[in-house]
């Protein structure tokens, strides 16, 4: 009897086995597109359940699930597709595209997701991984060639150097031109800071990771940016962070790469001596700053052939950069989060110079409720910035460098005395401010985001969204005793507070009215700045070697600070016709705290329609051309270039002939020599834009072509002279105009796209033309940095001495031989290009890939002040022809062609005063990046703990052709990002050609 009830006890236990087991299985498979191509990051889940998982990169996925169950395949482009499984193993499950799903879904102004067939205007999307790809430390040159109307100006090589953003051109003569930088729809701050001496700093957005983005979406113009009000004029560069995923169990991730650079140098001659006139001079008993000298295969120091120091071989290094990142994902069925954690050590090609950065960077959503959803972030920056002045400044190890003579070797620094060992006078040996001159900034930034979407309706959803920018940075500039610019030595002291708080409350609506769409949106905006800034210059350093400002004999302390307000309410309405006609109409009214009370409220906004006309099309024209759409807008959106207490005329601390106040302890001010004015107004942009859009073959080849015409009104004029009879020198008004016209060009193709090779193809091209169209009154001129403005010309001549022709426009020589400037001077140069374009093509072969990038840019003017001081100290590589020369041009005083012959010495100390002599032409074109990757297939990881592992080597700025540029890259500007700065290169860092290794895995 026991024996039967065990046996009846046993085949119950293996039914109940048998009947669970059959209840619950592991599903696996693989998502593959129409040609069988693994399709990955597609989201597979249980019907009627929130159970699901994504797909890897092969395609592949595993789940728990019921038996039987249905399952539904859904990915962005393609066809949702249901399938039953019921046991069966090895499952291929196709999907077809969906034309009607053309575009993906992209993020837009306020962070708000749209598909881009939806879009009533241009924009362009770049993924993350295009990003990391370049290995470019800094974002902003990441984007370079990628994106149609879009110029990247890099500043220097200097390690943290800044960059500068613009979106279809300047839009204010003054202002701030640079694109608002928006993350996870917070805006942030991207200022250009670091810098205590000559030179460039560093632009904020440095602090940002690469590793942690998602994707990029830039939104060029006003219809685009027009949510964003006073701020939308110049674009806006929309990032979105990485997240976690649902469902999904923990990945760590891991990579390491290390970047080895060599300096892009102008081209410098190695046949003469130091000296003049073809003699030697030696450096100790005779100086001189020029290398006019004796032939250096001919010439003998004491008794011995000379040699050759090749200066800029002996000073630059080759410079290095370490990246290591570790990152941990994963989610459960109700929430997700990611974290990252990211090391950059950067050593520069000039020693002693350096950019650490230290980045934490995490992200947590979860749903709360049924209806409510979280998400928090945090991201946290410690950076370190070790620089040394460029440019003019005595300080600058660069400009001795590129101008010493290759005869003369710099080292040791200094005499055994201690004093400075050099080959002239007035400048600080290269090697004496390695060791005696420093400029370090030390940065801490965290950029908290909070948002909460709540569904009330299924219909209706109120986002409340709260973010922060914080930052501190403590900068220290230090000068031994001895330099040549400060004898006595110089310490400064600076520390800033940067604190920005922004809240959006959001009201959205999406609903369907029979053949209608509507999408609407109503919100309401406030944003907090507050800045403050300590400043403390001390000279007289009396304990040599004592880094502290203590030991400064004279200490001057300045001290400013500032709290602004904005508040701005908006409105954006979507209605779409039976998915073939779109309106979409943008309001907003923003108020501030800068302005006076009766303009502190101004209102701006877009109307803006598409026309989908493919959805008409038979199934025949269809399959060639799958899509087609024509938008039309127009915006008007401001520029808030106008800064806190602007409107107020101050008191300023005043030298009084040899005094400087405080004097004796006394404090002395007089009112500014600058009136303001109170009714000053934010600068207004109105813009029209025309935009198609096509697809074809299956939108393997699409094409965008866009055409936008923009005008600058009340744009402000800070120094405008006043009589002195007012008791004012200067007032600034709202009086200039400037307007923009261009067409933007995007191409997209994938030739080529089986299951083991593609080909993806992406080209962009710009241009642009620019005029200023008033200044004010009868004024036609004013100066702006490097650059001028001048009415009905581009905004950005080079304007100054230039060479006297006669009315046939032939250059005139004296009767010495040699060419001389015009009595007036004239514009010799415009530095925006006649247009921009670049070509990326990504091949994938099984398991390797291959991507290189070109792009280019004709036109826009240069000033080489390289070679400009160059020729009067002689050391161009063109100064190496110094034979006798008959100057082509007419005598100014016979009006006969010149026979007069000078020496080449002659000739180019000469011109050297000639302004025009150095405008070059910076047409290039680059072979910015080159990435060459494998994979490891997933089958050989099985046995191993890890999931993916990949190798890639990557080489930036591999190949550049300038043919009429003689620097080393032409696409520079020396002293940063700022308006003034642009057109330049004077002895800044040089920029680096660069080759990378890197190593990725995750577990």
């Amino acid at each position: 009897m026991l024996t039967k009830l065990k046996s009846a006890m046993l085949a119950i236990t293996m039914l109940c086995f048998i009947q669970l087991n059959a209840q619950t299985a592991l599903v696996n498979g693989k998502i593959t597109d129409a040609s069988g191509a693994p399709l990955p990051g597609i989201t597979v889940k249980i019907k009627g359940t929130s159970k699901g998982v994504s797909t890897d990169s092969q395609g592949n996925f595993a789940i728990s699930s019921p038996n039987p169950a249905v399952f539904t395949v859904s990915g962005i482009g393609f066809q949702t597709k249901e399938f039953t499984y019921a046991g069966q193993r090895g499952l291929i499950i196709s999907l077809a595209d969906d034309q009607q799903n053309l575009s993906e879904v992209v993020v837009t102004a306020l962070g708000v997701k749209r598909e881009k067939r939806n879009l009533t205007y241009s924009s362009q999307e770049v993924k993350g991984d295009q990003l990391t790809q370049t290995r470019e430390p800094n974002l902003v040159n990441a984007l370079a060639g990628k994106v149609s109307g879009v110029q990247i100006t890099s500043s220097s090589g200097t390690p943290g150097s800044s960059s500068r953003i613009v979106i279809r051109g300047a839009n204010s003569l003054y202002g701030n031109n640079e694109a608002l930088m928006v993350i996870d729809g917070i805006p942030v701050n991207n200022d250009e800071t670091g810098n205590l001496n000559s030179g460039p700093g560093t632009n904020r957005i440095a602090d940002l990771d690469p590793n942690i983005i998602e994707s990029i979406n830039v939104l060029k113009g006003g219809a685009a940016t027009a949510l964003y009000g006073s701020d939308g004029a110049k674009g806006v560069i929309i990032i979105t962070t990485k997240a976690g995923a649902q469902n999904k169990k923990p990945s760590l991730s891991f990579s390491s790469s290390l970047s080895l650079e060599t300096p892009l140098l102008p081209e410098i001659q190695n046949k003469y001596s130091l000296g003049s006139n073809g003699r030697y001079f030696d450096g100790t008993t005779e100086k001189t700053s020029t290398s006019w000298g004796a032939r250096m295969d001919t010439l003998k120091i004491n008794g011995q052939p000379a040699q050759v120091y090749d200066q800029s071989d002996l000073f630059f290094k080759t410079g290095k950069t370490y990246t290591n990142t570790l990152g941990l994902t994963g989610g459960g069925t109700y929430s997700s989060y990611f974290l990252s954690y990211t090391n950059l050590a950067q050593e520069g090609t000039v020693p002693t110079t350096s950019f650490d950065r230290n980045t934490v960077f995490g992200k947590f959503s979860t749903q709360v409720l049924k209806n409510l959803d979280i998400t928090f972030s945090l991201n946290y920056a410690n950076t370190k910035n070790n620089r040394l002045p460029e440019g003019y400044a005595l300080e600058s190890p660069v400009w001795t460098i590129f101008s010493a003579p290759v005869s003369y070797n710099l080292e040791p620094a200094t005499n055994p005395d201690g004093s400075q060992r050099l080959f002239r006078f007035s400048r600080n040996n290269p090697y004496w401010v390695l060791d005696n001159i420093s400029n370090t900034s030390v940065v801490n930034r965290f950029l908290p985001t909070f948002n909460a979407n709540y569904k009330p309706l299924s219909w209706l959803t109120i986002t409340e969204r709260f973010g922060a920018d914080v930052y501190t940075e403590l900068g220290k500039y230090h000068e031994s005793l001895l330099s040549v610019s400060n004898p006595n030595g110089r310490i400064v002291n600076n520390s800033s507070n940067f604190r920005q708080y922004n809240n959006d409350l959001i009201i959205s609506a999406n609903k369907n009215y029979g053949d209608f769409n509507i999408d609407a949106l109503l919100g309401n905006n406030v944003i907090s700045t507050y800045y403050e800034n300590a400043y403390a210059n001390g000279v007289g350093i009396t304990v040599p070697g004592f880094n502290n400002i203590a030991s400064a004999s004279t200490v001057k302390f300045s001290e400013n600070s500032f709290l602004s307000r904005k508040i701005g309410f908006y409105l954006q309405s979507n209605i779409d016709y039976k998915k073939f006609l779109i309106l979409s109409l943008t309001g907003r009214y923003d108020g501030t705290s800068v302005l006076s009370t009766d303009n502190s409220f101004y209102p701006y906004g877009s109307a803006a329609t598409s026309f989908i006309f493919s959805n008409f099309f038979s199934k025949r024209l269809s399959d060639i051309m799958s899509f087609g759409k024509l938008r039309l807008s127009y915006s008007t959106v401001g520029n808030a270039s106008i800064a806190p207490y602007n409107l107020l005329t101050p008191y300023e601390s005043q030298n009084v002939r040899n005094i400087a106040f405080p004097y004796q302890g006394q404090s002395g001010f007089l009112i500014s020599g600058t009136l303001s004015d109170p009714n000053l107004k934010n600068e207004r942009i109105n813009e029209f834009e025309v935009g198609l859009e096509t697809g074809f073959f299956k939108n393997r080849l699409s094409l965008e072509v866009t055409y936008f015409d923009k005008k600058t009104k009340n744009g402000i004029i800070p120094n405008v002279a006043l009589a002195p009879s007012t008791g004012f020198n200067s007032t600034s008004v709202n009086t200039a105009g400037m307007q923009n016209r261009g067409i933007e060009v995007l191409l997209t193709a994938r030739p080529i796209k089986t299951e083991d090779f593609s080909w993806d193809l992406t080209l962009n091209y710009s241009r642009i033309r620019n005029k200023v169209t008033s200044i004010y009154n009868n004024l036609n001129q004013v100066g702006n940095g490097f650059t001028f403005i001048l009415v009905n010309q581009p905004y950005g001549v080079i304007y100054g001495t230039r060479y006297a022709r006669n009315s046939e426009g032939k250059i005139l020589t004296g009767d010495d031989g040699l060419p001389f400037s015009a009595d007036d001077q004239g514009i010799i140069g415009d530095i925006n290009p006649d247009w921009m374009g670049g070509i990326i093509n990504n091949f994938r072969y099984k398991q390797f890939t291959l991507s290189f990038s070109f792009d280019m840019k004709k036109g826009g003017d240069i000033q080489n002040n390289v070679d400009g001081y160059g020729y009067f100290y002689g050391t161009p590589k063109v100064t190496e022809n110094r034979e006798p020369r008959v100057v082509e041009g007419i005598n100014a005083t016979t009006g006969l062609p010149n026979t007069v012959s000078v020496s080449g010495q002659a000739y180019y100390q000469r011109i050297n005063s000639v302004l025009e002599s150095v405008i070059q032409d910076g047409t290039y074109v680059k072979l910015r990046n080159v990435s060459f990757g494998y994979n490891l297939k997933p089958t050989w990881l099985q046995k191993t703990p890890f999931k993916t592992l990949g190798l890639q080597v990557t080489g930036r700025n591999l190949w550049i052709y300038a043919p009429h540029f003689t620097g080393g890259d032409p696409e520079v500007s020396s002293f940063g990002s700022s308006n003034g700065s642009q057109g330049i290169y004077s002895f800044s860092t040089p920029t680096s050609r660069s080759v990378d290794f890197a190593l990725k895995l995750t577990l």
